[in-house]
């Protein structure tokens, strides 16, 4: 639980091969600042118990040392890159333009088996 108050946990679909990929992107560039967590579990019920059970699935979630939660890509994304060392840039412009970041998030999210057939995806050995 301390190491939950201190840094941002960032929840993802363990059953989507591209979400893998992309969370291991950023746990490659976050330094520390960031753990992940599956959604499906009971640390993923426990931390997101104000999230509607079927809701869950339908985007990643970062939660902050207080515990808010931000889902989506309005808001999550965002202060996700505020975290990397040098996003801070791509947090501004996340914040300056937050319904086409939304709607960029939600095309990706409603195309992640696309994308993991493209390649950008967790190969599992």
């Amino acid at each position: 639980m301390a190491m939950e108050q201190r840094r941002h946990i960032l929840l993802y679909d363990e059953d989507c091969s591209f979400c893998r990929w992309a969370v291991g992107k950023v746990l490659a560039w976050e330094r520390g600042r960031v753990r992940a967590v599956p959604i499906q579990g009971a640390s993923g019920d426990r931390l997101l118990a104000e999230v509607p059970p079927e809701k869950r699935l339908d985007s990643w979630h970062l939660v902050t040392p207080p515990g808010r939660v931000l889902s989506g890509g309005a808001a999550a994304p965002a202060e996700l890159a505020r975290l990397l060392p040098g996003g801070r840039p791509l947090a501004a412009l996340f914040h300056a333009f937050p319904n086409a970041t939304e709607r960029a998030y939600r095309w990706v999210a409603a195309h992640r088996g696309r994308l993991a057939e493209l390649g950008l995806r967790e190969r599992r050995p």
